[in-house]
């Protein structure tokens, strides 16, 4: 494959992003929901990466019912491989010291390659993905911030992710808690919003959970969050063995709706902070 071939950029055949616009100070975003690849840029991935193995399968479907608490809720289309909507554009890394995967990854969370000798993305080519893909999710997630915040005068940012959770060794040790809740440090939040969301995971049996441990927040929860101009984020990753089968990504409806009414305690509890 040609230099030329590798530096170009598939133009998003569908839209980039969907937004639901609720009623409430509440809008759900979804960044690495998308598992979508252009095939042009697939030809050049590992076998094993087409299939968008890290993806943060189906949180969509999983926070779905959050639309009748009037959340608003931000869902891209296309797979964090193309580039990742939770990290910042200059690609500096969230967590020095620890290992991650960046803007364009070039490694999954196995630390296998993305691509094929010689095929990863120019700087050209990556700044070109953000351009094409990463700004616009980021531009209607600010929109969507501020018509809430307009409205309301206040707003929460529930940054809702997942990952597999039973084994990664490249990027945590042992097994992950069921929830882990970040608030980076407690910057993103007031106290007293991570006081009543720690209080409902204390108060529930069935899950173990973390606040501010491995995942304390990424880029989005970061950037966006402003507790005193009536902005708080706040991220939950979430263990994906507790809502799916994490070997054939497979829905486990009957897992979901367990976790479900635990999800939407913490969401009533960020609408009534």
């Amino acid at each position: 494959m040609s230099t030329a071939s590798a530096n170009s950029v598939p133009a998003p055949t569908q839209p980039v992003l969907q937004l639901h616009r609720g009623t409430a100070p509440l809008l759900i975003s979804l960044p690495h929901d998308g598992s979508a690849i252009p095939p042009a840029l697939a030809d050049r991935m590992q076998p094993p990466a087409r299939q968008a193995p890290d993806t943060d399968w189906h949180v969509s479907l999983l926070y779905a019912f959050a639309r009748e608490l009037g959340a608003s809720l931000l869902v891209p289309r296309y797979s964090r491989y193309v580039v990742d909507l939770n990290r910042p554009p200059d690609d500096t890394s969230l967590y020095p010291g620890q290992n991650t995967t960046g803007l364009c990854p070039a490694v999954r969370f196995t630390g296998e390659p993305v691509y094929l000798d010689g095929q990863e993305p120019t700087p050209d080519e990556v700044a070109a993905r953000v351009d094409a893909y990463w700004r616009p999710y980021h531009e209607a997630l600010s929109a969507e911030l501020e018509r809430l915040r307009a409205e309301h005068g206040r707003v929460v940012l529930w940054e809702g992710h997942s990952i597999k959770g039973s084994e990664l060794p490249f990027l945590f040790d042992g097994r992950l808690p069921d929830l882990n809740l970040g608030t980076s440090g407690g910057a993103s939040c007031s106290p007293q919003l991570q006081a009543r969301l720690e209080a409902v995971l204390a108060g529930q049996g069935g899950y173990d959970w973390i606040v501010n441990g491995r995942f304390k927040g990424g880029y989005i929860t970061r950037h966006y969050a402003a507790p005193a101009d009536g902005v708080q984020a706040v991220q939950l990753e979430l263990s994906q063995r507790n809502y799916m089968d994490e070997d054939s990504f497979a829905y486990d409806e009957i897992k979901a709706a367990k976790l479900q009414p635990l999800l939407a305690e913490l969401l009533r509890t960020c609408l009534a902070a």
